[in-house]
């Protein structure tokens, strides 16, 4: 069974959701598989990777506001503040979601949902340029 390793780079802008499909599509293409298994990692502890709708940008809203709200910057507690308000809560956030997926791969194309797409969850403020690992494995 063939393996396909790649590394892409998403810029951000700061905190958000930024759909990442296209991006792993592209790549999946190049690695000419069929059927098999496509396996993401973020290389960061302060962003992630979620699954979610990507038809109706208000769902894309609602996520981001209610990370706003279990996970609040700047709360007297969080001790890990060396780089900031947005320190500690980027990590905690980056914990409750995923930094991997595992997808199935079916006639060369990713087997989501109709309504789903894949999303860097960026936890920081600032912008960064992150790296995202893919494997495919599976046959041609």
């Amino acid at each position: 069974m063939p393996w396909y390793s790649k590394e892409i780079k998403v810029q951000t802008n700061g905190k958000g959701l930024y759909e990442v499909t296209n991006l792993v599509e592209a790549a999946l293409k190049l690695s000419k598989i069929k059927i098999g298994m496509l396996h993401l990692f973020v290389k960061h502890t302060s962003a992630s990777f979620c699954i979610s709708e990507n038809a109706d940008p208000t769902a894309k809203k609602d996520i981001e506001y209610f990370f706003e709200k279990i996970v609040p910057e700047a709360e007297p507690w969080y001790q890990h503040t060396l780089e900031g308000c947005d320190d500690s809560p980027s990590h905690i956030r980056s914990i409750l979601t995923h930094t991997s997926e595992s997808i199935p791969i079916i006639g060369g194309a990713l087997s989501l949902g109709t309504w789903q797409g894949l999303y860097l969850f960026e936890h920081r403020r600032q912008p960064h340029q992150r790296t995202i690992a893919l494997q495919f494995n599976g046959d041609l």
